[in-house]
């Protein structure tokens, strides 16, 4: 039995997605920028897909920005703003658990002479509105928060700081990294106060190597790729017309049936939970239930390195993650987000990340949970203390 929970790493593509892609590929190949037919029923598949998103996010079509994926529209987003901003300050705000896709980007822009403020979050990984509050200054350009962590499923209050951000200073750009809440929850920027939205493909069972970037049209931002000057200029390189279409197609079907689909990770999420909390000496990081995200769960199990713990699962066909995908395996290091709220030093390297989608079955769940109920005290056993 084959077992995939490791879906904040990558989702399997819908069927319908893989077909639309496969069909772009091969018969309507055309360059959008073409201005015969094939140029021209390329580029149909790029405004339909706009309209798609736009559609679903409430907002101009014009605003809408391919991309390569999350990572680059993160590092479009801060770069772009902060430097087409900078006249009117340096100052840039943060959390101390973002993903690496922003977290090394403001590394660089500290480089460049931005002063970046790192707000702290509480045990359960959720940042408090009055650090938020008193980290804004006069200079401060530029707020960056992520919707949904990716190693604990923790849930920001995006709409409550956007609302406090722009009542305190209406110049300041709000980001936001959505790559794991865009596709789990409704996300209407203009109603959130949103200025920058990152979105991946490949997290909502659409094509990798495609995402993209809402840009609030009252919003400065330079571009960080330059060329032939499509999409406006904003991001030159003949698009990705297939990995559009495949993107288009995804959010459509991913917001078909939203509510039911998360109802029901939820209720698999809470049948896991309950489940693993049978072992002894395990502990859940975050939040559950409908005031986390529905799919991610962080586990960790004392006295059982989490590297081990990973293949011995593998062994029975049960693939999960030892912490963020897009972090490189070759160095690996103490998770940021762990160690930022609070974890036993005894348990950072005994965490695993369980995350489900909406093809995962009850009959997966169980067969998981049984799973670790034969292995952890196995494990446990050959622990040297």
């Amino acid at each position: 039995m084959e077992v995939y929970l490791d879906n904040s790493a990558t989702t399997r593509a819908y069927d319908c997605v893989a077909e639309l892609v496969g069909k772009v590929m091969v018969t309507d190949y055309g360059n959008p920028s073409s201005l015969h037919m094939k140029g021209v029923e390329a580029e149909q598949y790029i405004r339909y897909a706009k309209e798609i998103i736009a559609g679903n996010m409430k907002v101009l079509e014009k605003e809408i920005v391919f991309t390569s994926g999350g990572t680059e529209s993160d590092n479009l987003a801060l770069i772009g703003a902060a430097f087409a901003n900078r006249r009117a300050g340096r100052h840039i705000i943060t959390t101390c658990i973002e993903h690496p896709a922003v977290m090394q980007t403001m590394h660089y822009l500290e480089e460049q002479g931005f002063q970046i403020t790192y707000l702290p979050v509480d045990r359960d990984g959720v940042i408090r509105l009055e650090d938020l509050r008193c980290a804004i200054r006069r200079d401060t350009i530029l707020v960056s928060i992520m919707h949904t962590n990716n190693e604990i499923g923790s849930l920001q209050p995006i709409g409550e700081a956007g609302a406090l951000i722009h009542k305190l200073n209406p110049r300041i750009i709000f980001h936001v990294d959505a790559i794991q809440g865009y596709g789990k929850f409704r996300i209407y920027p203009k109603k959130m106060q949103i200025d920058l939205l990152a979105v991946s493909g490949h997290k909502i069972h659409g094509p990798k190597g495609v995402g993209f970037l809402y840009i609030n049209e009252k919003v400065k931002v330079l571009p960080i790729v330059y060329g032939g000057g499509q999409q406006k200029g904003m991001r030159s390189g003949t698009e990705n017309v297939s990995g559009i279409a495949g993107l288009g197609k995804a959010v459509e079907t991913v917001y078909e049936n939203l509510e039911a689909e998360r109802m029901a990770m939820y209720d698999l999420k809470e049948r896991f939970v309950q489940g693993v909390l049978q072992i002894p000496d395990v502990r859940i990081n975050g939040l559950t239930g409908e005031m986390s995200a529905p799919h991610v769960i962080s586990v960790s199990f004392r006295g059982v390195r989490s590297e081990v713990l990973l293949h011995a699962l593998e062994e029975k066909g049960i693939y999960v993650s030892a912490g963020s995908a897009c972090a490189s395996n070759k160095a690996p290091r103490p998770s940021d987000t762990l160690r930022a709220i609070g974890l036993e030093k005894d348990l950072l390297d005994s965490t695993l990340r369980f995350s489900l989608s909406v093809f995962t079955t009850q009959e997966e769940i169980d067969y998981t949970l049984q799973s670790l109920y034969d292995i952890v005290p196995v494990l446990r056993k050959y622990t040297r203390h």
